[in-house]
């Protein structure tokens, strides 16, 4: 509104502008960025100061592409981590186990054919399944369209170096 030669670029809510001239404001998941036109070369400058300050926005994004397709982050505390996930049609993860975390996963649209200690199964929209500590695990998608699904991880670590990956057992395509 009363705005001219502006730029608001919002991936997830809707940004406005009042009263501005050659402005931009750029809003993604993790952060925001409001600065004039004629500083857009600055942002640079910004962003090695936000490493220098460790802000774990300038490496850690929300969403991680991956071969088989991609996870996003939505929330996370100490214990618990909850991403949504999007397996391409004929991709599948690698056999995996964790030594300090369990998984719970939702299938919210598609058809996932999961694989935990050996035992197999197909998961459809609004299905779910528990993937134990320890546990060798799997997922696939055999199907035509892409699986969503939600990801509930609970346990004393979270990170990706608790990926234990059994060779020789790639279900990845």
């Amino acid at each position: 509104m009363d705005s001219r030669d502006c730029l608001a670029y919002a991936e997830r809510c809707l940004v406005s502008v009042i009263g501005l001239e050659d402005v931009m404001v750029i809003a993604t998941s993790d952060s925001v960025l409001v600065a004039h036109k004629d500083r857009a070369q600055d942002v640079k400058t910004v962003v090695e100061e936000l490493k220098a300050e460790g802000r774990k926005e300038v490496e850690l994004h929300p969403r991680s592409y991956r071969p088989w397709g991609y996870t996003e982050r939505i929330n996370a505390g100490d214990r618990f981590a909850v991403q949504s996930m999007m397996i391409k049609p004929g991709k599948g993860l690698s056999l995996q186990s964790h030594l300090h975390r369990a998984e719970h996963w939702v299938v919210v649209s598609g058809t996932v054919e999961i694989t935990i200690n050996g035992q197999t199964r197909l998961l459809t929209e609004n299905q779910s399944a528990y993937v134990p500590l320890g546990a060798q695990h799997t997922l696939h998608n055999r199907g035509k369209i892409p699986v969503q699904m939600i990801e509930v991880q609970s346990g004393t670590y979270l990170q990706e170096d608790d990926i234990v990956r059994h060779a020789g057992t790639s279900q990845q395509s």
